[in-house]
């Protein structure tokens, strides 16, 4: 009985039940070997020989497939049809025969299915292969690259900037890209220019605007009408002339839908129309993958098998008329260099179905499922007709001109059931609907307005338009998009503000100082021809270790000469590279690098665990400190006036922003403070509220019943304090609850008595009641037991039995799945020594303590594990 080994637990259960009970179908649970995070596991002196370990929580499921090769003795490989699943397969087959379980008589076949029906299953096992070793190679450069960059870079990073925590081959350079769109932000001067609308009435009532497009016989550009003063003549050059229509243009137009989706546009397009992440999006793919839904969703391929394209037309006849279906289908080519990633496009396994028909539960997939569904009918509907009108509109001197355009939809074709979303969500004038417009009738003006604007600077990256341009450059590979954008933001690099990708000053230093000492390694034509030079492996056109050979020698040397340099070295080079957006010139005209506060000390860059900084040089006489945006940028340092002769300030520090009295000064190094509460906008902040801030803790009063009552703010939120004092001298503290953050100002007595008769009510040790899971994802898939997603004092968790997992910073709770669950779980448990996992086994708890003791010893090899570079 062939022993057939897949992935994932979910779609070993699926396969089990389409192959029958003549086949043993085992989860390999992703890779199971990697790399170990020490010196030398890759050999740059020894033709770069890789040291492989097999993961600790790899093991159990390595042994339970070589278990049943015992008895069964054929190895079916078929994990997930990308570079990565040939991997697995590649790892798997290795530790197997170094475990000596695959004998010279055991056959070892690799099959691949693109998607998880018994159709495509059946028909992949009648199609047996080798494992592709070519494919297998290019993995194997990739890991190599990475882990060389990553295990050189990051401590190069750690000694000469602190606080930096890693660089990677591709996360260095995606970092880059949002710190340079920053920088273009800031440097971006805007500039004024008007425009002159007027609201037209035809003979028969009808309104519709018409824009002014000439002036003075001469077309207008974007920037002639510059000020007010030019509106305003633009504007009584129109009143002052009687207008007529002089040419109305109907012409046709059309519009053909998108290609099916691909990893990158299903990534983009769900940012746009539903704000998900890209790791989120993969994820909620990767179950309706599991599940059968759609195809596999790693794929760089826009093509579309030829009975999915019947299946397709077939489906939009029956639910919307043959109008509806092309004469002939639409073919999508790929554009993809690299085959091995361009599988079938991301498509439903049954075009039938729509989101209603397959009954999904979680409210992610059923959107996401939609969303692919839709498309994919749309990518063979007929195109949508439509008329474009144009209507000119003149004086009878010719001295002014206007133009209105609309246009009306005469056949919706694939509109019907889809619309791409846009990044830039402006409406143009051409989706306007014209009223019945004739040559040579009267234009009737109801009003003429002038409208001032103001260029625009670029606008942030969203995590939509980052894949977006990473595919443009070249940069990067499907599989590798979600967990690159994941990992800036875990490093604490860029953080999400409104779906909009903002640089850290910690990512900002980062990015400077890799251009300025490895300015080849962060280039974008550089990464993309190395990911070239890889795509070329994976064809079997070149040989990885010549790709590794020739990276490493100028790497290194790279290295070399960088470690030499001295901190101080490193931040005078960064402080001129970043000269222009630290020290803009002042309105007054003096030295932009002379400290502000004394006068005396010049600004100098510094750094910190936390991040970059501006300081005074003149320290610690002058303690002044703004970050690397400025004084005023994104909650910065900003003045809000003056209390009791202290000046009262708005700073931003590692735990976000807050208000302060005074400066730090040798007799009082650490004047008082006050973080702004959750809801408050740093934007929002004014001297009276900043006074009340750090007028807190508030004294209400005395308690009636004795003691003293105030209010204030706490870790867990805001509460009322009752302190009472003992015959004994003893003081006793209660603490209340309270839920809103305003009542710690306006609070009066009656309600503070009530409040904390109330807590008082429920008895000590009975104040806080058991917490309700926020979701409930179901028993957990390997070892049974509930698991859910509880809101705790730190923040959102995943709970399964005495487990409790924390949700990764910038992931909402509504996001979890069980998918990710089952892996927080499993990471934590491992973090307690490892041996949490053996549930089923319950009476081996001495053993798990012996085990535990034992962990010392071994910690001088295990310790690195904790400081992994990152490798993309």
């Amino acid at each position: 009985m062939p022993v057939v080994v897949v992935e994932s637990p979910a779609k070993a259960k699926t396969i089990e039940k389409y192959l029958g009970p003549g086949f043993t179908v085992l989860a390999s649970y992703g890779h199971v070997r990697d790399l170990p995070p020490k010196d030398g596991s890759v050999d740059t002196d020894n033709d770069f020989d890789m040291k492989w370990e097999i993961g600790y929580d790899s093991r159990k499921h390595v042994k339970a497939i070589a278990d049943a090769l015992a008895d069964d003795n054929e190895l079916i490989l078929a994990t997930d049809p990308d570079r990565e699943g040939e991997a697995i397969s590649w790892h798997l087959e290795e530790a197997l025969r170094k475990r000596k379980v695959i004998k010279k008589d055991t056959p070892v076949s690799r099959v691949v299915f693109n998607a998880i029906t018994k159709s495509a299953v059946t028909e992949a096992m009648k199609n047996p292969r080798q494992v592709d070793q070519p494919l297998v190679d290019a993995y194997l450069a990739r890991r190599a690259l990475d882990y060389l960059v990553g295990f050189n870079l990051s401590p190069v990073l750690w000694r000469k900037l602190p606080g930096a925590k890693s660089a990677g081959r591709v996360q260095s350079v995606c970092l880059r890209l949002i710190v340079e769109r920053e920088m273009e932000i800031e440097a971006f001067t805007p500039r004024e220019y008007w425009s002159v609308a007027a609201n037209i009435t035809t003979p028969r009532g009808q309104e519709y605007e018409a824009r002014l497009t000439s002036l003075a016989g001469n077309k207008l550009t974007k920037f002639d009408i510059e000020n007010e003063t030019a509106a305003e003549l633009a504007v009584q050059a129109i009143n002052s002339r009687d207008l007529s229509v002089t040419s109305v243009v109907a012409k046709p137009a059309s519009r053909n839908p998108s290609a099916p989706f691909m990893t990158s546009t299903l990534q983009q397009e769900a940012s746009r129309k539903f704000g998900m992440g890209a790791r989120q999006t993969m994820s909620t793919a990767q179950r309706l993958y599991e599940a059968g839904h759609i195809t596999y969703m790693r794929t760089d391929g826009i093509d579309m098998a030829p009975e999915a394209v019947i299946a397709a037309r077939d489906a939009i006849k029956d639910r919307y008329g043959a109008e509806y279906v092309p004469s002939s289908p639409r073919i999508y080519k790929n554009k993809a260099k690299n085959a091995q990633e361009a599988h079938e496009c991301i498509r439903p396994t049954d075009m039938t179905r729509d989101a209603a028909g397959i009954k999904l539960s979680e409210p992610d997939q059923r959107k996401l499922y939609d969303l692919i569904w839709k498309r994919t009918l749309a990518c063979q509907m007929e195109g949508a007709r439509l008329e474009r009108t144009t209507v000119d509109i003149t004086s009878a001197d010719e001295q002014v001109g206007l133009r209105a355009t609309g246009q009306v939809v005469l056949f919706d074709g694939f509109l019907r059931i889809y619309e791409e979303g846009r990044d830039d969500t402006a409406v143009g004038d051409d989706d306007k609907r014209l009223p019945q417009i004739m040559q040579g009738e009267a234009a009737d003006k109801r009003s003429v307005t002038p409208e001032q604007h103001f260029t625009q600077p670029p606008p942030r990256y969203t995590e939509a338009t980052l894949v977006k341009r990473m595919e443009e450059l070249g940069i990067g590979r499907p599989s590798t998009y979600a967990s690159i954008v994941t990992t800036i933001q875990d490093r604490e690099y860029v953080r999400k503000d409104k779906n909009r990708l903002i640089p850290e000053d910690k990512g900002r230093i980062v990015t400077i100082f890799l251009l300025n000492f490895f300015r080849q390694y962060v280039g974008y034509d550089f990464t993309a021809d190395l990911e070239s030079q890889l795509d070329d492996v994976s064809a079997g056109n070149r040989n990885y270790k010549t790709v590794l050979a020739r990276f490493w020698t100028d790497f290194s040397t790279a290295i070399a000469e960088t470690s030499e340099l001295r901190i101080t070295q490193v931040l005078d080079v960064l402080d001129a590279a970043l000269a222009p957006q630290l020290y803009p010139p002042r309105e007054d005209g003096t030295d932009p690098r002379i400290c502000p506060k004394c006068g005396a000390g010049s600004l100098h860059l510094k750094t910190s665990r936390t991040g970059g900084f501006v300081g005074c040089g003149n320290y610690p006489e002058c303690r002044y400190t703004r970050p690397i945006a400025g004084d005023a940028a994104e909650g910065g340092e900003r003045v809000l006036g003056e209390d009791a002769g202290d000046e009262i300030s708005l700073k931003s520090g590692r735990f976000g922003p807050y208000v302060q009295r005074g400066e730090p000064t040798e007799e009082v190094k650490k004047p008082p403070r006050a973080s702004l509460p959750k809801g408050w906008s740093k934007d929002d902040m004014t001297l009276e509220k900043a006074v009340t801030l750090l007028s807190l803790p508030r004294f209400v009063g005395d308690h009636p019943e004795g003691g003293s009552v105030h209010t204030n703010l706490g870790r867990f939120g805001p509460y009322v304090l009752h302190t009472t004092v003992d015959e004994a001298g003893k003081e006793a503290k209660l603490y209340a609850n309270i839920p809103d953050i305003e009542e710690v100002f306006t609070i009066g007595m009656n309600r503070a008595v009530e409040v904390i008769a109330e807590k008082r009510a429920k008895g000590p040790g009975r104040g806080r009641t058991a917490a309700k899971p926020l979701h409930e994802l179901g028993e957990h898939p390997e070892s049974g037991g509930p698991v859910s997603v509880m809101e705790g004092r730190y923040g959102p968790y995943v709970k399964w039995e005495k487990v409790n997992a924390t949700i990764p910073k910038g992931t909402e709770p509504g996001d979890v799945t069980m998918d990710m669950a089952v892996q927080l779980i499993a990471e934590k448990a491992a973090k307690k020594g490892g041996r949490k996992k053996a549930p089923a086994k319950k009476k081996a708890a001495p053993k798990k303590k012996a085990a535990t003791k034992k962990a010392p010893a071994k910690k001088a090899t295990k310790k690195p594990a904790a400081k992994k570079p990152a490798a993309k």
